[in-house]
C-alpha cells in the first residue's frame, strides 16, 4: 500500500473554532475548548488515519495582535506551526466575518506567497447570500486555492474538508502508530482538561492567564491512578475565586475534570486539586518551555 502522510496547520483568529474543528476531525477530544479567547496556548497535534493516508492536524493558538509576553509566544507558536506544515487551513468564523485578525492572517500569507485552504465555520448561523458574498470577498485575496463551508460544532461539511486534505498530503511513511490520535502525554492532557474546566466553571471571574500542572501521577495496583494537580494563580486574592464558598468551585472543577479524563483515558482516577500563587509565572522561562513556547519572542 502506498502510504501518504502530512501536516495541516489550522490557523485563525481567537474563538474561530479551531479546537472544536480539530476534535471533530479526530473524532475524539484532543484539544480543550472554552468560550474564553486564547484558550489554546501551544500547538496540539490531532492525528487522523483514513485508508492509506495519515493526516496530522496542528491546532495552533489564535492569531491576534499580542501585547504581553505570553501572547507574543502564543502567536509565534501559531505562525511556527503554519510555517512547518505541508498545508495551511485558515478557519474564519462566518458569523463574525472578516475582522482585523483575519485580515492580518490573510495579508501575511499573501506576502509570504503561501497558498491555503479556507474553511468558513459556523455557516449554519449565516444566511446563504451573506455567506456567498463573504466567500467571494475572501476568494479575491488570491490566497485561497479551495474554499469549504463547514460547521465544526455539528460536523456539517467536515468530512469533505478531511477528504480534501487526505488526498493532498504527500506520499510517505506514517509518522505515528495507527492507533495514536495525539502526541500529548497523559499528564499534559490531564492538566489541559482541568484548565478547560476552570474556564468553564469560573467564566469571567478569573483572568485567562492561569496555569495547571500535573505534579504527580501514581498508578495503583487496582488499575486506577492518583493524580495530583496544582492550579496556579497570579495573586492571593484569586485563590478564593477558584476555591469558591466552602470549596464548591474547586469541587465542581475537579468532578468535571475527573469525569472527562476517566472517559478519555478509560481509567478510574483519584484527582486531587490544589491552588497556589505563583506571581511571576508569566515571566518564568521554565513555564514557557513546559508549554512548548518560545520565551524570547
Amino acid at each position: 500500500m502506498n502510504t501518504r502522510c502530512g501536516f495541516v496547520a489550522i490557523v485563525g483568529a481567537p474563538n474561530a473554532g479551531k479546537s472544536t474543528l480539530l476534535n471533530r476531525l479526530v473524532g475524539a477530544k484532543v484539544s480543550i475548548v472554552s468560550p474564553k479567547v486564547q484558550t489554546t496556548r501551544s500547538r496540539v497535534l490531532g492525528i487522523v488515519l483514513e485508508d492509506e493516508a495519515q493526516v496530522i492536524f496542528v491546532d495552533t493558538p489564535g492569531i491576534f495582535q499580542p501585547k504581553r509576553r505570553l501572547e507574543r509566544a502564543m502567536v509565534a507558536a501559531a505562525w511556527s506551526g503554519a510555517g512547518d506544515a505541508d498545508m495551511v487551513c485558515v478557519l474564519i468564523d462566518a458569523a463574525k466575518g472578516i475582522d482585523d485578525n483575519s485580515r492580518d492572517i490573510i495579508e501575511r500569507l499573501r506576502q509570504s506567497e503561501r497558498k491555503a485552504t479556507l474553511a468558513l465555520n459556523k455557516v449554519d448561523l449565516v444566511r446563504r447570500d451573506t455567506l456567498l458574498g463573504l466567500a467571494d470577498t475572501l476568494n479575491q485575496s488570491g490566497v485561497f486555492q479551495d474554499i469549504f463551508m463547514i460547521s465544526a460544532e455539528t460536523g456539517d461539511g467536515v468530512p469533505d474538508l478531511l477528504a480534501h486534505f487526505r488526498a493532498k498530503v504527500p506520499e510517505g511513511p506514517w509518522l505515528f502508530p495507527e492507533d495514536q490520535i495525539s502526541d500529548m502525554p497523559s499528564r499534559l492532557l490531564a492538566a489541559e482538561i482541568t484548565r478547560e474546566k476552570v474556564f468553564l466553571e469560573l467564566h469571567d471571574e478569573l483572568p485567562y492567564s492561569i496555569a495547571v500542572e500535573t505534579e504527580r501521577w501514581e498508578e495503583r495496583g487496582d488499575g486506577s491512578a492518583r493524580v495530583d494537580q496544582v492550579i496556579y494563580v497570579q495573586r492571593e486574592s484569586q485563590k478564593p475565586i477558584v476555591l469558591g464558598k466552602g470549596g464548591r468551585k474547586i469541587k465542581a472543577i475537579g468532578a468535571a475534570a475527573r469525569k472527562e479524563l476517566e472517559h478519555l483515558l478509560d481509567q478510574r482516577l483519584h484527582l486531587f486539586l490544589y491552588v497556589k500563587v505563583r506571581e511571576n509565572w508569566l515571566d518564568d522561562r521554565e513555564r514557557y518551555r513546559d508549554m512548548g513556547l518560545e520565551f524570547d519572542v
